[in-house]
């Protein structure tokens, strides 16, 4: 039995535990949350204890944890688990800065504990399909993959200014599925934005209007297109183009239900938000990190992949206020 400990007792944290209380072979050992009350409920839910982080981290009956805390908590709790031995799920991003990164990397590496960055979109069903037939030779080698994230309505201007901006907070995962699916590293950054939604996103000094352009040293070429509004539900859409053909995941939708009359033909909106759409996915992330640490096989994506994608969203970000083109090399 793998026991595990949950830091963070929040909206993700709840869905963790949940997920945990569904795989056979692991279970939620304690809970730790800066808000008591909030850690009370989830050890209530998942029949665990509640007790401090430092503690939780400490206690030899914990053989993972899993970091669903604020991102500026991060640094701490990753060097303190891999200082115990812990195996460790930690959410994105691993950090806002890359060097600080690096210096957890190097922790990680010097306890030699299992480390994976919830990147959860990549354990979609269908993206993850997309990936294998794209593995599998279907349509050839890719040339261009298109990937497009919107959400239903923007976060309150008092959450911008400690999100790290629209590149590190929302197109993080789509830098993660952009390298997921091109199969080589992007080497260029091209980034343009604007606060289209709510003019206080540009007064604290982002934007929630995001289009970029990857592009790597075979020429391959990543359109990501981001906006904090989707009038229609959570709009979750990636088509990869290659040499043979394409690959398209669409919305998942509130139902299939199709009707048709003299008006024309209507479907249902597309899933609300993040938590429906990716329910299966942050279910199979779970069960590869337990099943990954129960049986020493290595974990992924791990922390290098979290280093790289914070990399992209600063070019990006880069990019964006100089108005160039941005070299990874920089």
């Amino acid at each position: 039995m793998l026991n595990v400990g949950l830091l963070g007792c929040g909206r993700i944290g709840r869905v963790h535990g949940a997920s945990l209380g569904r795989i056979e072979g692991a279970r939620v050992a304690a809970v730790a949350d800066a808000v008591p009350a909030a850690a009370q409920a989830l050890a209530e839910s998942c029949g665990a204890g509640a007790m401090p982080a430092a503690d939780l981290i400490g206690s030899a009956g914990i053989d993972a944890v899993v970091i669903g805390t604020p991102t500026d908590t991060h640094y701490e709790l990753i060097h303190a688990a891999a200082a115990a031995g812990k195996a460790i799920l930690c959410e994105k991003p691993v950090d806002m800065s890359a060097d600080r990164i690096r210096e957890c990397m190097a922790a990680v590496e010097a306890a030699g504990v299992p480390f994976m960055t919830a990147f959860n979109r990549r354990f979609d069903p269908n993206f993850a399909a997309i990936a294998a037939r794209i593995g599998a030779g279907e349509i050839g080698a890719v040339e261009i993959v298109t990937i497009l994230s919107r959400d239903p309505a923007p976060p309150p201007p008092s959450y911008i200014a400690g999100s790290g901006g629209i590149f590190r907070d929302m197109m993080i995962h789509d830098f993660d599925m952009a390298r997921f699916l091109l199969g080589e590293e992007p080497v260029s950054v091209y980034a343009v934005g604007a606060a289209l939604v709510d003019p206080e996103i540009g007064e604290a000094g982002d934007v929630d209007t995001a289009a970029v352009t990857l592009t790597t040293p075979a020429g391959r070429i990543c359109q990501i297109s981001n906006s904090r509004r989707a009038r229609y539900g959570y709009d979750q859409r990636v088509e990869v183009h290659g040499a043979l053909g394409m690959l398209r995941a669409d919305n998942m939708l509130q139902d299939t239900v199709e009707s048709a009359g003299a008006d024309g033909f209507r479907r249902a909106p597309a899933q609300a938000f993040f938590l429906e759409r990716y329910a299966a996915a942050y279910e199979a992330e779970m069960r590869h990190f337990v099943d990954c640490v129960a049986s020493g096989r290595g974990v992924g994506p791990g922390i290098g992949d979290g280093l790289r994608a914070q990399l992209l969203a600063d070019a990006a970000d880069l990019s964006r206020r100089e108005g160039r083109v941005v070299r990874l090399t920089e």
